[in-house]
């Protein structure tokens, strides 16, 4: 007994110093990381994960687990009606099981996808505030079974990883937000401006036509930019589901070129691509994978000279592939370089001005990373740009409660 004591004692220290460690991050990937690495040590479990509940959508995600090794999982919706974790979710309580397969809430198919059994389990609610952040679970106890000592660490733990969850995602909206807010000024000046001016009776004909041109473009640059401005709040907090299937990288840069083909005309440039079409099957999500590669072809298109040439390629070694999309343009200055994946960063064009909403390489980046793979950039000014990304070819699943 006193044994038992001295433990639980020299276990609630550590809490207190977990508590301290997560109240000093704020970067939410590496909060959870840290939550559920401390929820495998306090618990004594071979593996812990965490599932984040949207509000909004009524939605269960699974987000990180400590033997995560398939990025492609985060963003997984979990059922609410037919999973342990959404039972936890809707009534708020703590369970804690010694063989999950007995029991009817168990989500079985990912276990049969993941190939690897879960036996016991311990999941508390991540609650702040009255509201439901997630739900944090520890799985299969390395020594024996189980305990009410077990749940209780967990629990404690769950209760500070809830309010460090939180705040780490206030911080990160309120940043995004902010930098959204500070990019929407110049265009709401240009569209204010613009309909002053219309208003103006001393303007010609030819004048209004002009503003009235402005105005269009700049709501399509607004809209744009909302848009963009989703796409990577959603990638930034977990809430977009990779679908995996398996396809032929090579067929993708086809049917991009496809896409491309009358705005490369329309620009007097040329699409080439370089290559077999022989290649193995690459598993990831073919969409998302798609929207870069149209990203990085539109941008190929756009800052190239006229009568230049874009050339595309796609390759495989035994762990990944790798697709091309080089150009014949303006290039980009070293110095610009570091920044291109930075949000709201854009280059400016050959006027001077810059282009575009500066988000299509953060989203690029962020959908690139979410599949475990990279983005490499080469330019010269005057020469020309190249964008690779690289992926890996195929990935083990992780399990999600």
């Amino acid at each position: 007994m006193a044994e038992i004591k001295t433990q639980r004692l020299d276990g609630y220290r550590r809490l207190i110093e977990i508590a301290r460690d997560l109240a000093s991050t704020l970067d939410l990937d590496m909060l959870l990381q840290r939550i559920v690495h401390a929820a495998a040590e306090v618990s004594g479990s071979e593996a812990a994960s965490i599932l984040l509940y949207d509000n909004l959508t009524r939605q269960l995600n699974f987000q990180v687990a400590t033997n995560l090794d398939e990025p492609t999982m985060r963003g997984l919706v979990v059922p609410l009606d037919n999973s342990i974790a959404g039972w936890i979710v809707l009534n708020r309580k703590s369970v804690r099981l010694a063989n999950v397969q007995d029991d009817p809430r168990f989500f079985g198919h990912v276990d049969r996808m993941s190939g690897r059994p879960t036996e016991s389990l311990i999941g508390v609610p991540l609650i702040t505030k009255n509201k439901v952040v997630g739900v944090l679970e520890a799985l299969n106890k390395e020594h024996g079974k189980f305990t009410e000592g077990d749940e209780s660490m967990l629990a404690v733990l769950g209760s500070q990883a809830a309010v460090a969850i939180e705040n780490a995602r206030l911080f990160q909206q309120s940043d995004l937000i902010s930098e959204f807010v500070h990019e929407l000024r110049t265009p709401l000046a240009s569209l204010s401006t613009a309909t002053y001016l219309l208003l103006r009776p001393e303007m010609s004909r030819e004048q209004q036509e002009q503003i009235i041109h402005n105005i269009h473009s700049e709501t399509l640059r607004l809209n744009s930019m909302a848009s963009s401005f989703l796409d990577l709040a959603r990638l930034e907090s977990g809430r977009v589901q990779f679908r995996k299937t398996s396809f032929n990288a090579a067929d993708l840069l086809f049917e991009c070129k496809d896409i491309m083909n009358s705005k490369a005309e329309d620009e007097d440039v040329h699409i080439r691509i370089e290559g077999s079409e022989s290649m193995p099957p690459c598993e990831a999500d073919r969409d998302k994978l798609k929207q870069v590669i149209l990203n990085l072809l539109s941008n190929a298109i756009k800052y190239n000279r006229p009568n230049g040439s874009v050339f595309m390629s796609a390759s495989a070694t035994e762990p990944n592939v790798c697709m091309t999309v080089q150009d014949t343009g303006i290039g980009i200055p070293e110095e610009a370089i570091p920044h291109l994946f930075e949000k709201f960063y854009r280059v400016h064009d050959a006027e001077g001005n810059p282009s575009g909403t500066g988000l299509g390489l953060s989203i690029c980046r962020q959908i690139v990373q979410g599949h475990g793979g990279r983005m490499e950039v080469k330019s010269k000014v005057g020469v020309g740009t190249s964008f690779t990304v690289i992926i890996p070819r195929s990935g083990k699943t992780t399990p999600v409660r």
